[in-house]
């Protein structure tokens, strides 16, 4: 595995772990670090950050998640940047959220430099 993969995964699987921390995931993350999360049936007009916005959005969806998991199928590498394909499942209330996900990330000085992210709903309706 490489050392992109190994940090791709690692960041995945802060990400994924409603225990751990923003401390955790700043650790992971370039001072510098963008994220981009195309428009989705959870963000219609898709969202830019920054480490800040990525940190409180982190620490935001620790409130309403209830629960949470991450499944990595393919982590393809070119030199310091990786495709990764994923199914995000969560948990809100009584509600279950299934995305199949597509994302690229680069990665710098062993940690995450930009995550941009491509979500695929399935269907769902809060409160039901």
């Amino acid at each position: 595995m490489t050392s992109t993969e190994n940090v791709v995964r690692r960041y995945f699987a802060v990400v994924a772990d409603l225990d751990s921390t923003p401390d955790q995931l700043a650790e992971l993350l370039h001072p510098d670090a963008t994220f981009l999360e195309r428009p989705n049936a959870i963000a219609p007009a898709g969202h830019a950050r920054d480490v800040t916005a990525t940190l409180a959005g982190f620490a935001a969806g620790k409130t309403r998640l209830r629960a949470q998991a991450i499944d990595i199928h393919e982590v393809l590498v070119s030199g310091d940047r990786a495709a990764v394909r994923s199914t995000w499942r969560g948990a809100i209330g009584d509600t279950e959220i299934t995305a199949h996900v597509t994302g690229w990330v680069t990665v710098r000085d062993g940690r995450i430099l930009d995550h941009e992210t491509f979500d695929c709903y399935e269907p769902f309706a809060l409160g039901a």
